[in-house]
């Protein structure tokens, strides 16, 4: 018995239905990989990349925005220490006050703590002026927390008798809303201590 022959018309049918479809397929795939190059090249030519010390790759990003922090901190641990120990009979109060809107409980504990100790009632009784000379702050970070180490010079002058005192302090720093005028730089100070105050000699002619 004879095998029976399919018709042909139906063969090319089909044949034509599966060449369509792999072109199909080819051209979307190959659509795809286009669209896929020309995303991660539009990615590349926006990103950069430096190489941190250890030797691995970093996101120019994120060393801007690091060093965007660092001035930002440093120039709020300088209004804060200014504010703080830039002050003389006419100024502390207006001044702490603005102090205490960059510090946290830390702050406001140390605030409390030198006007029970009569800081700012003989700051009044003697008239003294007490003048910050120079403010030097280094900043470090670790696992995402930042902390600071700060070296604040600073005269007292007492009419006659003018005596020079270098401060260290230490704290941390955290990020929140910023608040003009009263917190520009959206950061908060916390853990504040006073280290070690030590009087400087007086340089003889």
């Amino acid at each position: 018995m004879k095998r029976p022959y399919k018709d042909i018309y139906a063969v090319l049918k089909i044949n034509r239905i599966i060449v369509l479809a792999t072109v199909v397929f080819a051209t979307a795939s190959s659509l795809f990989s286009i669209w896929m190059v020309y995303n991660i090249n539009s990615k590349a030519m926006n990103s950069a990349f430096a190489i941190n010390t250890d030797g691995t790759v970093i996101p120019l990003k994120l060393v801007v925005q690091k060093e965007n922090f660092n001035v930002e901190a440093l120039a709020h641990l300088e209004l804060f220490h200014n504010y703080f120990y830039n002050i003389d009979a006419s100024n502390y109060e207006k001044n702490l006050e603005k102090a205490l809107w960059l510090g946290n409980s830390s702050v406001d504990n140390l605030y409390r703590q030198k006007k029970s100790d009569g800081v700012y009632n003989r700051l009044l009784q003697y008239s003294l002026v007490q003048k910050v000379l120079h403010i030097d702050s280094l900043i470090e970070e670790k696992n995402g927390a930042y902390s600071f180490r700060t070296i604040t010079v600073f005269e007292i002058n007492r009419g006659t008798i003018i005596d020079t005192y270098e401060l260290v302090t230490t704290g941390n720093l955290i990020t929140v809303n910023r608040n003009f005028p009263n917190n520009p730089h959206g950061l908060l100070i916390t853990a504040y201590y006073e280290n070690s105050l030590k009087k400087i000699p007086n340089e003889t002619p």
